[in-house]
């Protein structure tokens, strides 16, 4: 996954889809090679279009044939005009589109790390024929192998690289890598650049009128996650419903079960909780259908998530240990630690508090949570810890986890856990006799959930022509 180079991000102005053409000269030669090959002469393999003096002169490399002339050829020579023109065998991209589809599956079934290993070969197979788009799509398989692991920083520079060699492409060959580097940032914590990224492509797609319901589709349902920890509940319904929208546009099961999955969050806040949770049995069915290990484990995830909400903390216990157990197996350890922070805060209320200490303590450590890997989580588990503190009484310990958590949140801009946690730490300030210092921090917290249903980035983006 690490130490792989991106090649091919500039190409030759006469290339065909992004490939390089080689020199006459070598174009010449493998004319002759071929023709040779097949006992033809040069006559036979001009006729009836050209001429034998033509074919000499383009197989002594003094003339760089057209593209109707390389039609030709290849039909006569019993290959393909990008065989002729770079020397890579037919077969290539669509052995290497065959393999990168056992890597998707071996991603989805099977270890983030074997999978990555596969897309790795694949894209330096890819980068050194120069298929840009197969080179993409590995970038991309790797992309996804480091969200999976935790590993947010390189995951960035493989999404950054894929949307590189896909600069001249339209926006919605783009949207993949962008979304899947939005989704980086927002996993380290950072929201509102998460925002940026999705609403800037959103405004571009629907400005120009690239009505792509994929893309579109992707793009909506990534910002409903960023949008609903800032606080910012009005935009996430409305991605949400444009969103509702655009599935029956769309053909591919994976993205609608990540649309339904997204859209719960949605109803969740609005109290509509038997939705929610029937909006997340089609994404697990969806899940179920297509064997994706990881995305199934998130909907465990959600579930438990909603039976939590609906005072259903036995279920939400259950739920939320499937979930676990699923991301522990495929080794998606930043995914893992997150849930066992909402499975602590199930276990706390269940008056499990020594069983819930034991699972967010090492969880604290940096190479597990913290303000670049999961700050929203990290935050979580000292406002939990504190929380445990404070009901046996060790008011110190208390405001520290509470102070340590505030840290990590104010940097993300999660306005609904900030002003919780503010009130928290108020609270405990005022029973400890420090009224003013509780004032500052009741005041803090009401700031940050002044401007319910908005972000600091303006006006939301425009919507598409449904």
């Amino acid at each position: 996954m690490h130490g792989v180079t991106y090649r091919g991000a500039a190409v030759a102005e006469n290339s065909t889809h992004g490939i390089r053409a080689d020199e006459p000269a070598e174009i010449g030669r493998r004319v002759l090679r071929l023709r040779t090959a097949k006992g033809l002469t040069q006559r036979q393999l001009a006729e009836p279009a050209y001429t034998a003096a033509y074919i000499s002169t383009l197989e002594s490399g003094r003339v760089r044939p057209s593209e109707t002339a390389l039609r030709h050829l290849a039909e006569r020579l019993g290959t393909t005009v990008d065989e002729l023109t770079t020397g890579r065998p037919a077969h290539l991209a669509t052995g290497l589109r065959l393999r990168l589809t056992d890597a998707r599956r071996t991603l989805a079934t099977g270890a983030a790390e074997d999978a990555a290993a596969l897309y790795a070969a694949l894209h330096e197979e890819a980068a050194r024929a120069e298929l840009v788009p197969e080179q993409a799509a590995a970038l991309l398989g790797l992309g996804d192998c480091a969200l999976e692991t935790g590993d947010l920083s390189p995951a960035r520079d493989h999404y950054a690289a894929a949307e590189a060699l896909l600069a001249d492409e339209p926006l919605p060959r783009r949207v993949p890598a962008l979304r899947g580097r939005a989704t980086a940032h927002l996993l380290a914590g950072e929201l509102r650049y998460a925002c940026y990224l999705l609403e800037s492509a959103l405004d571009e797609l629907n400005a120009s009128g690239l009505h792509d319901p994929d893309a579109l589709l992707l793009l909506y349902t990534a910002s409903i996650a960023p949008y609903m920890d800032m606080g910012a509940h009005a935009r996430a319904a409305h991605a949400a419903e444009l969103a509702l929208a655009l599935a029956p546009q769309v053909d591919d099961p994976a993205l609608v079960a990540g649309m339904h999955r997204g859209v719960a969050r949605t109803l969740i806040a609005e109290g509509r909780i038997e939705e929610a949770d029937a909006s997340l049995a089609k994404a697990q069915e969806l899940y179920q259908q297509l064997h994706i290990r990881t995305e199934l484990a998130h909907c465990h995830w959600m579930r438990g998530y909603v039976r939590a909400q609906n005072g259903d903390l036995e279920g939400a216990e259950s739920e939320l240990r499937t979930a676990r157990d699923m991301l522990a197996s495929k080794r998606a350890a930043l995914f893992t630690v997150q849930v066992e922070v909402e499975l602590a805060d199930v276990l706390r209320r269940r008056g499990k508090a020594g069983e819930a200490e034991r699972l967010l303590s090492p969880l604290l450590s940096p190479s597990a949570l913290g303000a670049e890997r999961g700050a929203v989580h990290a935050g979580g588990a000292h406002r939990l810890l504190g929380l445990i503190a404070e009901e046996r009484g060790l008011t110190e310990s208390a405001e520290e986890h509470y102070c340590a958590a505030l840290s990590l949140l104010e940097r993300t801009g999660a306005a609904g856990d900030l002003a919780d946690l503010c009130r928290l730490l108020g609270d405990l300030l005022r029973r400890t006799g420090r009224v003013e210092a509780a004032l500052d921090a009741y005041r803090t917290g009401l700031g940050h959930r002044a401007a319910p249903g908005t972000t600091t980035l303006g006006p939301a983006p425009a919507a598409p022509p449904m």
